[in-house]
C-alpha cells in the first residue's frame, strides 16, 4: 500500500502537474486510509481486495470521531482518485470509492466585505501598522522602527495586489520577478494544474509595489546564507515568503483594524470578484481572471452579488 501511494503522489506530481499543497493532502488522506486498514501489529489486505464495504466502514470510522461533513468528503475524493490511479494501472478492477457517496455539504455563500469597507481596511493600514509597532515595543529602538516600515510596505503591497488581481495565496507567494510586467501592469500567475493565465492589476497595487522595490533590495543586502533572489516577496531573512505568513498577516492587520470580520486572503479573492461583477463585468471574464476550470465555482459570486444587493434592498425600501 506505501508503494502504491508513492507512486500514485508521483504520477500527480509528474503527470498531472498537481500543486505541491495538493500532493501533501493526497499524501495525508491516503496514508490515513492506510492506516486504517492496517492498524500496529496488523497486516493491510491486497489493494484488489479492498472494496466498497472497507470504504464505508472508513467514513463511519470518520463520522465517529467528529470530522466535519467537509473533511469527509475531501478525503472520498482523495480515495476515489486513488483508486482511479489503481484501475488504471491495472492493481485493482474497479473503484469502491465510486460506490460510497459522497456527504451532503451546505451550499455556502462567501461572505463578501464592500467595495467602501475594504477601501477603508487598505486606507488603515498605515495607522495599524503603527499600533503594532506600538503594541510590540512600549520604546522602539530605531531599528525596530525601520524594520516596522520595512514590513509594513511589503505587507501592504501584498494586501494590495491579492485585491487587485484575485490571486490565491499560493499563485502570490510563488511570483517570480520575472513574472510581473511593471510597464504593462500585468502578472503571469502560475495557477492550479500548472496552468499559466495572465491577470492585470490596477493603479494602488502598482503604487504599492513600487513603495516595496527598495525595501526588497534592502533586505536582500543583508548577510543571509541562501536568499531567494527571483521571489517577489521575501520574508525577514530573505527566503520565499509562505502561505501561512501571508495568512498570519492577513490575521494582523484584521485585528489590528478592529473590524469584526472572518477575514483570511480568500476573502480579497471573493471581493475581487464580486466587485467586477458588481460592476459589470462578464462572468467569462471573472472565470478566466480567477482560473477557474468550471464556471459554476465562478458562479457563487453571482449569489453573493444577489445576497448584498437584498441587504441593500431590505435597510433601504421603505416597504422592504
Amino acid at each position: 500500500m506505501k508503494e502504491l501511494i508513492e507512486k500514485f503522489i508521483q504520477y500527480l506530481r509528474y503527470e498531472r502537474n498537481v500543486s505541491p499543497e495538493t500532493i501533501r493532502e493526497y499524501r495525508r488522506d491516503t496514508t490515513q486510509f492506510a492506516e486504517f486498514l492496517a492498524p500496529p501489529g496488523t497486516k493491510a489486505p491486497a489493494i484488489s481486495e479492498i472494496d466498497h464495504r472497507v470504504v464505508r466502514e472508513y467514513v463511519g470510522w470518520m463520522y465517529d470521531r467528529k470530522l466535519e461533513r467537509a473533511s469527509v468528503a475531501r478525503r472520498l475524493a482523495s480515495l476515489r482518485t486513488f483508486f482511479k490511479y489503481c484501475v488504471r494501472e491495472k492493481h485493482c478492477a474497479q473503484n469502491p470509492a465510486r460506490l460510497v457517496s459522497t456527504p451532503k455539504l451546505p451550499k455556502r455563500v462567501p461572505q463578501i466585505l464592500t467595495a467602501e469597507e475594504l477601501n477603508g481596511f487598505l486606507d488603515s493600514l498605515g495607522e495599524a501598522g503603527a499600533k503594532d509597532k506600538a503594541r510590540r515595543r512600549r520604546k522602539p529602538t530605531a531599528k525596530s522602527g525601520e524594520e516596522a516600515r520595512v514590513i509594513l510596505k511589503r505587507d501592504r503591497a501584498i494586501l494590495e495586489l491579492l485585491y487587485a488581481s484575485g490571486l490565491r495565496v499560493s499563485e502570490l507567494v510563488g511570483l517570480d520577478l520575472g513574472d510581473i510586467d511593471r510597464s504593462g501592469q500585468m502578472l503571469r500567475v502560475l495557477g492550479k494544474g500548472r496552468k499559466e493565465r495572465v491577470v492585470p492589476y490596477g493603479a494602488k497595487a502598482q503604487a504599492a509595489l513600487d513603495a516595496y522595490w527598495p525595501v526588497r533590495e534592502q533586505i536582500l543586502a543583508r548577510p543571509m546564507a541562501e536568499p531567494a533572489l527571483e521571489a517577489v516577496f521575501l520574508n525577514c531573512l530573505g527566503g520565499r515568503l509562505t502561505d501561512r505568513s501571508v495568512h498570519a498577516l492577513v490575521r494582523k492587520y484584521s485585528r489590528l483594524a478592529n473590524v469584526n470580520w472572518d477575514m483570511h486572503p480568500h476573502s480579497l479573492r471573493h471581493a475581487f470578484a464580486t466587485h467586477l461583477l458588481a460592476d459589470g463585468a462578464d462572468l467569462r471574464a471573472i472565470q478566466e481572471l480567477l482560473g477557474h476550470v468550471s464556471l459554476s465555482t465562478t458562479q457563487r459570486y453571482t449569489q453573493a452579488s444577489i445576497r448584498q444587493l437584498m441587504e441593500v434592498y431590505d435597510k433601504a425600501h421603505p416597504h422592504a
